[in-house]
């Protein structure tokens, strides 16, 4: 089933801020009495959407069902029982970017499941290809990837977050949790600081990590230079982009990253994680791994202090970014779509019973042994050829500050 994640919406939207409404599965939960129509337990919620999904299929007809993410898993593996239509499951997180090694064992059950139940498996980056086929024994002939894309089209006020003209700005934008790396912004945000007084790091987003990195920025003793302004309403996101002097995405462990090109298509020039998707189709970007705080802070301080290597990275990122287009990611389903094999049509077929057994969200199924060194980086899941050649990276070479 397809649901709708606001991707390809008309009106201008933040990708972090969509993405702050998905969570990590329960962290992201609504309880009782809060918008959004939940009961509070999301596992019965993906069950009872289940069940109505299969009501409504028998009803309609088509030639397959899309899944997006885990929490559809169980609805298309039934409609296509149902219907005798292929199943094409689309991932855009894994458990293992959400949580780390601390998985929630039913959510990978239904991961597995859904990915071993489709004949399609679409990535949103080789990175997460990777994933896919080590952590979930999937073969990497049955996945295919198909890259996001960005559609180019909190109040955020500089007065009253005391930011003066002089001061540049280094923004973090996306959920405030283990994933995104928020530590390890304020770690390199330290060492910038020691070398550079008039800059401010605003972190605008929200998540379980947000005391523990307040309390972390006022140990670190850069609390009067971090700025916490919450998610920007939907839609102001622009505004927030075209304050700052730079962005950074300091993600651990990133399937793809639409933020990154949304700031890039402010004029805004970008450092990322290389544990990232969208670090594969970024050539205009600086990169760095999300743990080398001294290189991340050697970043920092090379784009505000040399104006030509941040005009460099904002005309050409500017360019760059108007490739990624997500009528060519459609265009990719679509072909994902035509060549499914027919001999998997007659493997959809299956009984009543193992219909009913799709919707059940205890699997047996046990994850694979993690690697002892997994904790550490999480960089070992996807090592990927970079097959890009990193101009921006040439310019930098001179300019180590550190």
């Amino acid at each position: 089933m397809n649901l709708p994640r606001g991707e390809g919406a008309s009106e201008p939207r933040c990708a972090s801020t969509d993405d702050a409404a998905e969570g990590s599965g329960q962290a992201g939960l609504l309880g009782p009495g809060k918008s959004g129509g939940y009961s509070g337990d999301l596992f019965a919620e993906v069950q009872r959407y289940a069940s109505l999904a299969a009501e409504i299929a028998r009803q309609e007809t088509f030639d397959v069902v899309h899944a997006h993410d885990w929490m559809t898993f169980p609805a298309g593996l039934a409609v296509s029982g149902i219907k005798g239509v292929p199943l094409i499951v689309h991932v855009h997180s894994t458990e293992f970017d959400r949580s780390g090694v601390n998985i929630d064992q039913r959510i990978y059950d239904i991961e597995r499941r859904g990915m071993h139940g489709a004949i399609k498996v679409i990535a949103v980056s080789y990175l997460t290809k990777n994933q896919i086929t080590h952590q979930f024994g999937i073969d990497p002939g049955k996945v295919e990837v198909v890259y996001n894309a960005i559609e180019t089209s909190g109040d955020f006020d500089q007065e009253k977050f005391n930011i003066t003209k002089d001061e540049k700005i280094v923004l973090f934008l996306g959920r405030i949790t283990m994933q995104k790396g928020p530590e390890y912004f304020l770690a390199a945000a330290k060492k910038v600081l020691e070398l550079m007084d008039n800059v401010k790091f605003v972190m605008a987003g929200s998540g379980d990590m947000i005391r523990r990195t307040v309390q972390m920025a006022a140990e670190l003793g850069i609390g009067h230079k971090v700025l916490f302004t919450g998610f920007p309403p939907r839609g102001r996101c622009g505004k927030v982009f075209r304050m700052a002097d730079l962005y950074v995405m300091p993600s651990v462990s990133e399937p793809f990253g639409i933020a990154p090109l949304e700031a890039m298509s402010h004029d805004v020039p970008v450092i990322i994680s290389k544990q990232s998707g969208v670090s594969e189709v970024l050539t205009h970007a600086l990169k760095v791994d999300f743990w080398d705080i001294n290189e991340m802070a050697n970043k920092i301080i090379a784009v505000l202090k040399h104006p030509p290597l941040a005009a460099t990275l904002r005309q050409h990122g500017s360019f760059e970014v108007r490739r990624l287009s997500w009528n060519d990611s459609a265009r990719a389903c679509v072909q994902v779509y035509e060549k499914r094999p027919d001999a998997h049509r007659r493997a959809l077929t299956v009984s009543p019973r193992q219909s009913q057994r799709e919707n059940q969200l205890d699997f047996p199924i046990r994850p694979p042994k993690l690697p002892r060194n997994f904790s550490r980086g999480l960089s070992l899941i996807g090592k990927r050829i970079d097959f890009r050649v990193r101009r921006i990276d040439r310019l930098f070479t001179n300019l180590r500050l550190l």
